[in-house]
């Protein structure tokens, strides 16, 4: 468990106080991006993760500005307590943009010595000694200044409505913009204070619980306090005025939680008619995915003008109110806030699960609209163009991380596959081990993690899975060919790619098969090669074939055609021998067209080619009892001839 810091704020506030003032759908809305990449990209490509700022690690902020929202300015000063991490520490690194002028550095009642360091905009302090690895320490920096306007928007003063208004939004590299911080994905600060100055007609919004509002002269003081680790993105204000209520989500260990609502008065009326959404929905995650992950504290909305909204840990920064712009920013406090990305390269962590949970209220009944169309509409999104990865190839684009088509939309498919590989329980029970991982909870995640989870729930190997469909780009086109003969059905399918990155997916096929009189059934194929052909019995005899009714998988131009000739031996005993029944419960039989008259040695494998058991074939029909064999998929060879055929075992 992290340490975290209860500092006393009475005096810093006094002290603080007498600085002088100065004179999507998505969450990030795409519509802006075109023109805010033409203003950040210099910027962009010039980021990293600054390597000087890996030497201590963040314990706690006490964050206290003071703004005005008639003004785009900040002041304040802003007091961090780290630990060093290494023996001999002595110059403390901040991100921080050179539009920002520092009035001094302290170390408690002693001024230390700083330079900033403008082509890397970074703050660099001189400690009065090196410090030893696990030595605790602080340092208030006081500064001011008029932040640059990049990236989303990381500062904005604006005037919706007609009244004025100020806030931040800081990711995924605006939160130096406006204070002196360590912008990264490595280091999540365990604890913070934010104290709000603004004139008294307006309310500050922000992280954790509001614990004190005081009135000093003309000014009101705003006292949040936030006891979660939170990734410096993630810090936010908003002030303007606020009309303020609050709706409750029952519990499940009982009790209720608050949603605190700050909006426009003047859409205080209608506003108050659709927040109810989130405590439906805020109910449905507690249920699927565990407790809302700040229950201690609050959930709530600050509402902005922005065109799309934002995901700020405990109070998402709304600028509409839509039941997917509610259900989207409300998934992220798991997703995203509780559990981060570990990079940009991996931000479907967090927008593909945010994407995807606001299609799992359509399934669970929540919503105006329904899942099948939802699924549909996300589809038709990725399936526009041939290429892309969800795997982000290029972070110092703000585009490319925050792709609509890739990070979102092909995000969110690409879990309803994996929830379609895995099965209900065992994908839902991989995502809710993730999420409690202690390794990952309050902290940061890459893929692979989340892979490692979903492989042991699962109890399967998706290597091959995520090669395809995070790293590769694209999507499969399938032509199916089906007949029956004598009550047996054959199936043959054949696979291209839309894209060359990827040579095929392997990936479980469901079809649809409906007898004249309506009966049907749905039976699924482990589809491993182009050009397989499967064999199964039915009861009945098929009139028509639907490919991948329930949408399970993302592809495009698929075919469908009741062709006799599949049926012929040649195509219909592949190899001179089949395997029947496919899927298997108890026993497997190796049945040939035409015996060759003598034993044959032969193998099971799993997939990795690893030994199950050897056998010999004997006969035009050899039994082999696979009872005892966990369920799963696995491949009979012949050690003969390089044939070879993929059972599925119940």
């Amino acid at each position: 468990m992290k340490l975290i810091y209860w500092i006393t704020l009475g005096a810093a506030v006094c002290t603080w106080a007498t600085l002088p003032a100065q004179q999507h759908h998505v969450c990030k809305s795409i519509d802006e991006l075109a023109q805010l990449e033409g203003a950040a990209q210099a910027r962009l490509l010039d980021f990293r993760s600054s390597p000087l700022t890996q030497g201590y690690d963040v314990k706690y902020h006490r964050l206290e500005w003071r703004v005005d929202p008639t003004v785009r300015h900040i002041s304040g000063a802003v007091t961090t307590y780290f630990i060093a991490q290494e023996d001999g520490l002595e110059t403390l690194h901040f991100d921080m943009d050179p539009a920002l002028n520092v009035g001094s550095v302290r170390q408690g009642s002693q001024l230390l010595a700083y330079q900033t360091i403008p082509d890397q905009k970074l703050l660099a302090i001189s400690l009065p000694a090196p410090l030893l690895a696990g030595q605790l320490d602080s340092v208030t920096i006081v500064y001011e200044g008029t932040p640059p306007q990049t990236g989303f928007g990381s500062f904005v003063q604006a005037n919706p409505g007609g009244n004025p208004a100020l806030w931040t939004l800081s990711e995924p590299y605006g939160a130096r913009d406006w204070w002196p911080c360590k912008q990264d994905l490595n280091d999540k600060i365990d604890s913070i204070d934010v104290i709000v100055r603004t004139p008294a007609a307006y309310r500050a919004a922000s992280n954790g619980l509001l614990v004190a509002e005081l009135t000093e002269g003309n000014d009101k003081i705003y006292h949040w306090r936030h006891r979660y680790p939170i990734t410096s993105y993630l810090v936010a204000i908003s002030v303007t005025r606020y009309a303020v209520y609050s709706d409750f989500v029952p519990m499940p260990n009982g009790g209720q939680l608050e949603v605190l609502n700050y909006v426009f008065p003047q859409d205080s009326a209608a506003v108050r008619n659709q927040t109810w959404r989130t405590v439906q929905c805020m109910q449905l995650f507690n249920e699927l995915f565990g407790v809302y992950p700040f229950a201690s504290e609050k959930y709530g909305h600050a509402q902005f003008g922005w065109g799309g909204g934002m995901e700020h840990q405990t109070m998402s920064f709304m600028g509409g109110w839509s039941h997917l712009l509610q259900a989207h920013e409300l998934a992220h406090q798991w997703f995203g806030n509780k559990v981060t990305c570990g990079s940009w390269e991996d931000i479907w962590l967090n927008e593909g699960f945010a994407t995807y949970l606001e299609g799992l209220t359509y399934e669970y009944g929540i919503g105006p609209n329904t899942f099948t169309n939802w699924l549909v509409s996300n589809r038709n999104q990725v399936l526009s163009q041939p290429g892309g990865s969800v795997w982000v190839n290029d972070t110092t684009s703000v585009n490319r991380i925050f792709n609509s088509r890739l990070s979102y939309a092909k995000g969110a498919i690409l879990l309803h596959m994996l929830r379609w590989v895995l099965g209900d329980s065992a994908f839902f029970q991989g995502v809710r081990n993730y999420l409690n991982d202690p390794d990952i909870a309050y902290g940061y995640a890459r893929t692979w993690q989340l892979q490692a989870h979903l492989e042991l729930a699962g109890g399967i190997d998706l290597d091959e899975f995520f090669r395809d469909w995070f790293y590769g780009q694209g999507y499969p086109r399938y032509a199916v060919q089906w007949a029956q003969q004598d009550g047996r059905l054959s199936v043959k399918i054949e696979q291209t790619t839309s894209h060359p990155s990827v040579d095929f997916f392997e990936m479980p096929v469901p079809i649809r098969f409906v007898s004249s009189t309506g009966q049907d059934t749905i039976l699924v194929f482990e589809h491993g090669f182009s050009g397989q052909v499967f064999e199964r019995v039915l009861p009945f005899a098929v009139a028509s074939a639907e490919f991948d009714p329930q949408l399970k998988i993302l592809s495009a131009n698929n075919t469908i055609v009741n062709n006799p000739a599949v049926a012929t031996a040649e195509q219909h005993w592949e190899s001179g021998w089949h395997l029947w029944p496919n899927p298997a419960a108890e026993v497997l039989r190796i049945e040939w067209s035409a015996y060759p008259g003598h034993a044959l040695p032969a193998e099971c494998t799993d997939l990795q080619g690893r030994r199950i058991f050897a056998f010999q074939v004997q006969g035009i029909v050899t039994e082999l009892n696979v009872q005892g064999l966990p369920a799963g998929t696995y491949i009979v060879r012949m050690l003969a001839s390089p044939s070879s055929k993929i059972f599925i075992k119940q």
